[in-house]
């Protein structure tokens, strides 16, 4: 998916944020946050906090609203009601100028990797930075090199998406979603079709990317094991509602019943 699939919308936020909030230090406040299509109701006021550096994995069975949430986040979609604030900064309804400039500060790897197929891996890599930087070729080829080599595809450069492996195409969109250092880092399925080594690999890098840039993740995935690896607090969804948001532990303790058949069947 590009960047000109972002949805416009020139209407006012419903609760626009005073100037001085913008300043809050939390990357991201979910509060009461409604989305429906037509008769189906996905999300049935979501409640939660992504703290600055911490690793939030939202878990739940298909359909439960995991994927609209983080299109929410991102401004893909627009929320019934309900508030989304990044940094103190309700994003709902804000003008596409406005939400263009705060969505460059997240990082969205989308499930498939969703790589341009004619373009190069570092083209790929590049193409932001072309597009909303200033950066002369040489700074931005070097920014690149730095990028991929972080996530161990610096050998890649001149290949194209159909020459590396579905492991190695998630790197590339994860060098992406990074390229314009971003404050939040959104993943949706991130080991989704991968085989159980990669998928390690790709929660290692998860863990390398939280300890090296302090950078907040919110992570939608069904691999309930590798999460274990790199969670620091797990939110669990139930018909669009969040039935449990806590450590690992303590998801592990909860009496809820559903919650102890979702940890069976996901093991």
């Amino acid at each position: 998916m590009t960047a000109s699939a972002f949805i416009n919308t020139s209407e006012p936020a419903a609760d626009q944020t005073s100037p001085d909030s913008s300043s809050d230090a939390t990357p991201l406040t979910v509060t009461a946050l409604h989305k429906s299509f037509g008769s189906q109701i996905v999300l049935d006021g979501v409640d939660f906090k992504a703290e600055q550096g911490q690793t939030v994995v939202v878990l739940g069975r298909s359909g439960t609203g995991k994927s609209v949430l983080l299109k929410l986040i991102v401004g893909l979609q627009r929320p019934d009601s309900g508030s989304i604030r990044i940094h103190g900064q309700e994003i709902a309804g804000l003008e596409m100028d406005r939400l263009n400039q705060i969505r460059k500060k997240i990082g969205f790897l989308f499930q498939q990797a969703a790589l341009y197929d004619s373009l190069t891996v570092q083209e790929n890599v590049e193409f932001p930075l072309r597009r909303h930087t200033t950066l002369s070729d040489a700074e931005r080829r070097q920014k690149v090199s730095a990028l991929l080599a972080s996530v161990g595809m610096e050998h890649d450069l001149n290949k194209l998406p159909s020459d590396i492996s579905g492991g190695m195409q998630k790197r590339v969109g994860l060098a992406r979603a990074l390229a314009l250092d971003p404050d939040l880092l959104l993943f949706d399925e991130p080991t989704a079709g991968l085989d159980p080594i990669t998928a390690a690999e790709i929660g290692e890098l998860i863990l390398k990317l939280k300890k090296e840039r302090n950078l907040t993740s919110v992570v939608v995935t069904h691999d309930v094991h590798g999460a274990k690896s790199f969670a620091d607090r797990v939110i669990l969804l139930r018909e669009g509602k969040v039935v449990s948001d806590g450590t690992f532990p303590e998801l592990e303790r909860s009496s809820d019943p559903f919650v102890a058949r979702f940890l069976q069947d996901a093991a």
